[in-house]
């Protein structure tokens, strides 16, 4: 069995292409009568394929359990941690705006320049050609030096783009989920709290919490059929105190709670709505939902996309 075919499982669409030629990816979404051929094209299928394959993975499954923990892993951990470090060597400068503090730009001009460095310590030398074309992803995941905010769904882009490739593997579903994404929101929250970041396509008091959608449909997988906490105990400030570091949706919320002043339901208005709702399930599946209507199907964050050759915006070939 060829050592691509086995690395990916029994899962076809992780598989590698054997013979592959990478690319540098780039904007394919000009105008809104182009959204038709992302929602058709092969990126959006295996995006959304990878978000709903880690949904499943992690369902019913706290933070603290014990999963499979491999050598790509434990490198991605080590390469975000490289971008905490850049934090800290990165301090806010004294400016008159309270939002969007230049240092970013510095700290995101070092990511710049060592991105395809650093995407080349977690993938094997066979595979040094796909350095560039996944270094993409990572630069995007964290935002662009000039719109001072980002999306998570760039760095979901770039794991997706690493199980493409192979280097990983179906057997490495929870620990994308718990151990490298949980981390990434990590450095997230510290980039955010550290120069005041604003958030991608932000709604203001509509929006799910502003920065992360992801984090909130995978943590409410992971509290489908719980014994005792429902949806409605995610308000009390006792249970998220009590629960946040077994459950990413809770950890969201413990954030949310530390940036933002005043009642809950002023602040985070869809979120408070939520709690209405009655089972985790029914959560999981309204935010899916949510998820492609705003966020994936919304010209003004999917122009920002880019597509190469293992996000193709070619149509999906049934």
């Amino acid at each position: 069995m060829a050592e691509s075919e086995r690395r990916a499982g029994n899962s076809e669409e992780m598989a590698p292409p054997l013979q592959q030629s990478f690319m540098i990816p780039r904007k394919e979404i000009n105008m809104v009568s182009d959204m038709g051929k992302w929602k058709r094209s092969q990126a959006y299928a295996d995006y959304m394929g990878f978000i709903l394959t880690l949904n499943e993975g992690v369902k019913g499954r706290k933070l603290t359990c014990e999963y499979n923990v491999s050598e790509p892993i434990e490198k991605l951990v080590a390469l975000l941690n490289t971008l905490d470090r850049w934090i800290d060597e990165t301090p806010p400068v004294d400016q008159p705006s309270r939002f969007g503090n230049k240092a970013f730009r510095t700290w995101y001009a070092k990511l710049d320049q060592e991105a395809e460095n650093l995407v080349a310590t977690v993938i094997p030398k066979h595979l040094a050609d796909a350095a560039p074309e996944v270094a993409v992803y990572l630069k995007e995941s964290v935002g662009n030096s000039t719109r001072i905010d980002y999306g998570t769904a760039a760095f979901a882009a770039f794991l997706c783009c690493l199980c493409k490739i192979g280097v990983l593997r179906v057997d490495d579903q929870m620990a994308i989920v718990f151990k490298v994404f949980n981390r990434y929101l990590e450095v997230m929250r510290k980039l955010q709290k550290t120069y005041r970041m604003e958030p991608a396509g932000s709604q203001g008091v509509w929006g799910l919490d502003d920065f992360q959608f992801l984090p909130f449909i995978w943590g409410s997988s992971q509290l489908i059929d719980h014994p005792n906490l429902e949806p409605r105990h995610f308000v009390d400030e006792k249970v998220v105190n009590e629960n946040h570091k077994d459950f990413m949706f809770l950890e969201c919320i413990l954030f949310i709670t530390e940036m933002k002043t005043g009642p809950f339901a002023e602040h985070s208005n869809q979120l408070w709505n939520i709690s209405a709702v009655p089972s985790w399930s029914k959560v999981n599946q309204g935010l899916i939902r949510m998820y492609k209507a705003e966020c994936l199907e919304k010209f003004p964050v999917i122009q920002h996309f880019k597509f190469g050759s293992l996000l193709p915006i070619q149509p999906v070939t049934s």
